[in-house]
């Protein structure tokens, strides 16, 4: 990694980690893990420190390169090829607010785990709506109504859990 003659290597990793924060969430979907884009966002920051120039503020240039960067990420990995036919061809699959779950015992906003909130579902989702709750988890395409009958009952089972 090059680090400008006017900083340190530490001060370069704490830069690059607060744009990471600042900008990594607003790229999660389902298959990928904040923390796994995080990753990959440290690493895609590093590799751009050679083409750093010292003149212009570092934050603004990880700020633009790390979104220009998972923007194609996004974009190659979830578009068509076919110029003719630019239609998604995954949907992301952020929850809507409402349909985010939190720990009732946690502070306000916390998210559950979501190997607690895996293993609950196990246990208890039954077998006549694990086919289309696997759908959902990987976006593939669940009909409207199915999907809010999985979700309804996701919540069921969660409330019954203590997490509202």
């Amino acid at each position: 990694m090059k680090v400008p003659t006017n900083m340190t290597e530490r001060e370069v990793i704490k830069e690059i980690s607060a744009v990471i924060d600042r900008i990594a969430h607003k790229y999660t979907f389902y298959g990928y893990e904040i923390d796994d884009i995080k990753q990959e966002a440290f690493i895609m920051c590093i590799d751009a420190m050679d083409r750093y120039d010292a003149n212009r503020p570092l934050e603004n240039f990880l700020s633009v390169h790390l979104s220009n960067r998972l923007k194609n990420f996004v974009r190659d990995h979830h578009f068509t090829k076919d110029e003719a036919d630019k239609k998604r061809i995954v949907m992301p699959g952020q929850l809507n607010h409402e349909d985010r779950l939190v720990d009732q015992h946690g502070d306000e906003g916390e998210s559950l785990d979501y190997q607690h909130m895996s293993y609950i579902l196990d246990l208890k989702l039954p077998a006549s709506v694990r086919a289309d709750y696997l759908k959902i988890m990987h976006d593939a395409h669940v009909s409207k109504s199915r999907r809010e009958e999985v979700l309804s009952l996701i919540k069921e089972i969660m409330e019954e859990h203590g997490h509202a």
